[in-house]
């Protein structure tokens, strides 16, 4: 199946589906899958770091280690992987380990650098297919600062990047799905690749066997899924912006609960719609969990102030309490330190669950390559699927079991209350202050923020603004 521009809606089946809440979780069954590998496998990411270890607990290995097993073990396996030319620069260690030219150190294997079509825009997906019959899709890179677990100890001893540095409590997921959804992500990295290099292969033929974790449950089966991926714009072809349209599609769904964990929480076309929801009086909650600290200038000047000034107008839209924003902090002795949301999730009722890379901001929107699912219960061992990851997600964040968020809301139908009730200890989950008046976005935020690329009247006015931005501040 090749994914076109065209296509608006790619739609299937996944036979199975599970969920992998943290990189410990997803690193140790990803290794199970390469090591499974016989045809093809792909890595599409926004960076990677072969000097990770995928299983820290257990073994010294490495990534590139594994690959380079694999590979040298059977000369039939194809390994293609394929990250943003940027990334290595954003993260500074991987470029380090890529400059030594130490991997890859088979001739199957194929490390290939995306460059986009905007120089502000970049790629996003965070994708793994092997052999077009289990593929795994998220928040989750293959690269340095990414592995954690549900204890988020602040100094946990296996919890350093390649360098050995300690590195901050880490919150993430990835999906692994097999069946229709399986081959339809295979399509994207496909397409992905020959966008990048204008190599083009066919779909394998279907597996009539998929080797799934022994020790991973399965938490939904058979159940729909769609894709939703969004690509900039070019002069040869138009952009895909599926990701924004099924985020307003599942916000707009909600009845009971709208339960939200994103990085950034910047987007104006999001808020609004989330907005609209508090303003109807029988409305559903709506509990976002959002990361508060951002890390560099662009971050806090843009994707900070932004999401203050959101809170604020999501907050005025809640005429009748039915709003949370937290943030989630973990014990470090007698302090608390931050836990990062890293996540992309939104799960509205125990009906729909949204999980990919799209962060809430504008360019995740049109701008950058983004790749999303969306599950869709059908029966009610579904639901009580979507359910279930909502409780051990609530758990993880106030340290108690998710048989206790699930009693909590089952006395309560709440799940405002639920978070109350249980938020007790040194593990919670803490209210953002209202500390910004205003409601518009930041200057600036068409440069740093954009939804769409430029074209040429665009990129000069770019300049023009960017040069009134600088003075004025």
């Amino acid at each position: 199946m090749s994914l076109k521009a065209e296509d608006v809606r790619l739609e299937g089946i996944a036979a199975q589906a599970a969920f992998l809440i943290n990189g410990s979780a997803y690193f140790s069954r990803l290794a199970f899958s390469l090591r499974h590998a016989r045809k093809r496998i792909w890595i599409i990411g926004w960076d990677f770091n072969p000097d990770i270890r995928l299983q820290p607990e257990k073994s010294s290995e490495t990534l590139g280690d594994l690959l380079n097993t694999l590979a040298d073990a059977n000369p039939d396996l194809e390994i293609r992987i394929l990250i943003w030319a940027l990334g290595p620069l954003y993260s500074e260690k991987s470029l380090k380990v890529l400059r030594k030219k130490s991997f890859p150190k088979n001739n199957h294997i194929n490390l290939r650098f995306a460059i986009q079509p905007s120089i502000r825009g970049c790629h996003h997906q965070k994708l793994v297919s092997i052999d077009d019959s289990v593929a795994f899709v998220g928040g989750i890179d293959l690269t340095s600062r990414r592995w954690d677990t549900w204890g988020h100890r602040v100094r946990d001893k296996l919890k350093r990047d390649p360098e050995g540095v300690f590195y901050e409590p880490l919150h993430d997921l990835q999906a692994i799905v097999t069946g229709d959804a399986a081959r339809l992500i295979a399509s994207v990295a496909r397409r992905r690749w020959t966008d990048a290099t204008g190599e083009e292969y066919r779909a394998l033929p279907a597996q009539t066997a998929v080797d799934w974790p022994g020790d991973l449950a399965v938490s939904l089966e058979n159940v729909p899924v769609r894709l939703a991926v969004t690509e900039p714009a070019t002069f040869f072809r138009s952009g895909l912006g599926q990701g924004i349209v099924v985020t307003k599609e599942v916000i707009a769904s909600a009845r009971r609960q709208l339960y939200i964990e994103t990085q950034y929480l910047a987007s104006f076309n999001v808020a609004d719609a989330i907005a609209a929801r508090l303003w109807e009086d029988n409305g559903p909650e709506v509990v976002i969990i959002c990361t508060r600290k951002s890390h560099g200038l662009i971050e806090n000047f843009v994707m900070g102030r932004n999401r203050d000034r959101i809170i604020r107008r999501l907050m005025n839209a809640d005429r009748h309490g039915r709003l949370r924003v937290l943030y989630p902090v973990v014990p470090d002795g007698e302090k608390q330190v931050e836990l990062l949301v890293h996540s992309k999730l939104l799960i509205a009722d125990d009906n729909l669950l949204r999980i990919g890379s799209s962060n809430l901001n504008h360019r995740s929107e049109g701008l950058d390559t983004e790749c999303d699912v969306l599950f869709q219960a059908l029966r009610p061992a579904h639901r009580l699927a979507i359910g279930e990851l909502r409780n051990r997600l609530v758990a993880e964040y106030l340290g108690c079991a998710a048989s206790a968020v699930r009693n909590a809301f089952r006395r309560s139908g709440s799940l405002i209350e639920t978070i109350a009730e249980l938020n007790v200890g040194a593990r919670c989950l803490k209210p953002f202050a209202a500390t910004c008046e205003r409601t518009e976005p930041i200057a600036g935020t068409a440069i740093f923020d954009p939804a769409r690329p430029l074209g040429r009247r665009g990129s000069r006015r770019l300049v023009g603004r960017l040069r009134r931005l600088l003075r004025s501040n």
